[in-house]
């Protein structure tokens, strides 16, 4: 099949039904989750992944794509109204968007926020299906060596990009990978750390691990408020003239994007990073005549312009080497292997026409952006104002019947509260959640690699570090060195230039 065939076979997959059925309520789900502060696409998609069990894999993905997307945008409407983001993403559209707001100008801000959301989530659509050719070469370049060293390469980016300490990343992501390792071996039929217990010889399900770990840590944190919001604030101002608004700033606009969807590519930094650099740029590009934190419009337009772009650059390296870049995107990873679909050469080669659907899915996910964003701002704060006595039951409830559902085995589901007491107290004490995720949900891809690698070389370490038969493995062995080596050898050289 060319990619052409591919092509057209993926929008055919996009258009038909039920797929555009299930991309719609990805779609007004994940606005609704998005717009529940503290909720948000990782606690939403990883409730919604084990009920995806009965669909076709590709209708899935697109389902959990939606959410993520719809969520993107629905975050914004508690930041504009509530001065409460649904999402971190949306935490710099507060800075802008809630003065608005108060200014009598909700309408205004909500629709930019729709628009700048949606138009550049078509571009980056477009743009990643004009990038498939050169992505399908890259990722046919990369064998099992490649494969173990991204792994290993993508854990160490998110250590250092989502929190501070590489330590703390490095702790996380380790422990990560021993969860990975109970059950019964790879390559061997040995059990490993299942204390004789039948129901652990399969381990523990990723997607056990992924509900435990965001939503019901989630959850136990949400459990420490009254209510989400207590706000009430009077919608005004217009819709049609917030629209318009985005018009006038194109530049904006396409700057917000391409910062978006580039730092989207990047694992381990995601929208929250994207978004506040986003605004960062646009409020010392236009410091002379601005008014940011003061209700400008342009700070709306930056973060939100940035959000679901954003969506589509992590996607590159979630679908091309199994490395997300956010929880979000680790969710959408474990709901690809769950159905049967490896991420890689098989995504881009035998399967790309599932690719193709669901980039095609993306950018008819924001004609629904427009669409449902443009129409129900008026009612869009009595969302907000969902108490969480029925939203935790609801979904501790769906985490537990999820979980059981995986396996028949309550030993996931036992895993779901022990991860997710876990997960509470490793946000509490700032270790990365998603390099933990990562390390369960990496660590059989990486170790069955690492295995398959000494296989081919005879057992011979060196296929990871030879420069002449194995260059792409060396640029990577050195990558993965000057990420977890280089802050260290910086500082301690500038120390000896300050000595000297």
């Amino acid at each position: 099949m060319t990619a052409v065939e591919a092509f057209f076979e993926g929008l055919s997959i996009a258009l038909s039904w039920p797929t555009v059925g299930w991309l719609a309520v990805g779609m007004m789900l994940g606005i609704v989750l998005g717009a529940l502060p503290g909720i948000g696409s990782p606690v939403g998609m990883a409730i919604v992944l084990p009920l995806t069990l009965p669909l076709d894999s590709t209708a899935a993905i697109i389902l959990l794509a939606a959410i993520y997307s719809g969520a993107m945008f629905g975050g914004s409407i508690a930041a504009i109204l509530l001065n409460a983001p649904g999402t971190e993403s949306a935490a710099a559209t507060t800075l802008d968007g809630y003065p608005m707001a108060q200014n009598g100008l909700a309408k205004n801000a909500l629709a930019i926020a729709t628009t700048a959301s949606a138009l550049n989530g078509f571009a980056a659509a477009i743009l990643l299906i004009i990038l498939s050719p050169i992505l399908i070469e890259v990722v046919l370049a990369f064998g099992s060596p490649e494969y173990f060293l991204l792994a290993i390469l993508g854990i160490s980016l998110i250590t250092i990009v989502t929190q501070g300490s590489i330590v703390k990343g490095i702790v996380a992501g380790a422990l990560g990978f021993m969860i990975s390792t109970i059950g019964t071996a790879i390559l061997s039929p040995r059990p490993r750390f299942t204390f004789g217990q039948f129901g652990l010889y399969n381990g523990i399900d990723f997607v056990a691990a992924l509900i435990g770990m965001f939503a019901f840590a989630e959850m136990m944190k949400l459990a420490t408020q009254k209510q989400i919001s207590q706000s009430d604030l009077d919608i005004g101002g217009s819709v049609r003239e917030g629209a318009k608004t985005v018009f006038k700033y194109p530049m904006t606009t396409l700057k917000s994007g391409l910062i978006g969807m580039g730092i989207g590519m990047i694992p381990g930094s995601g929208a929250t990073t994207s978004t506040f650099v986003a605004y960062a740029e646009e409020a010392r590009s236009s410091a002379k005549d601005g008014k940011f934190g003061d209700g400008d419009p342009r700070g709306v337009i930056a973060p939100e312009g940035a959000n679901n772009p954003t969506v589509s650059g992590s996607l590159i390296p979630t679908l091309s080497f199994g490395i997300p870049g956010s929880g979000s995107t680790a969710v959408l990873l474990g709901g690809i292997l769950m159905h049967g679909l490896q991420p890689g050469p098989v995504l881009f080669g035998e399967q790309l026409h599932i690719t193709y659907a669901l980039f095609i899915s993306l950018f008819l996910s924001n004609v629904l952006i427009i669409l449902v964003g443009l129409t129900v701002i008026p009612y869009a704060s009595r969302i907000t104002e969902i108490d969480t006595t029925l939203i935790i039951p609801m979904v501790v409830v769906l985490s537990f019947a999820g979980a059981y559902t995986l396996n028949q085995n309550w030993w996931d589901v036992g895993a779901v509260i022990v991860l997710g007491i876990l997960g509470f107290y490793m946000v509490r004490y700032n270790y990365s959640v998603i390099a933990f995720v990562l390390g369960i949900v990496l660590g059989p891809i990486a170790e069955e690699n690492f295995f398959r690698s000494l296989q081919i070389s005879g057992g011979e370490y060196t296929i990871f570090v030879d420069p002449v038969n194995q260059p792409l493995s060396f640029l990577l062995s050195f990558a993965i060195f000057a990420v977890l080596f280089g802050p260290f050898l910086k500082g301690r050289a500038q120390r000896l230039l300050d000595r000297a």
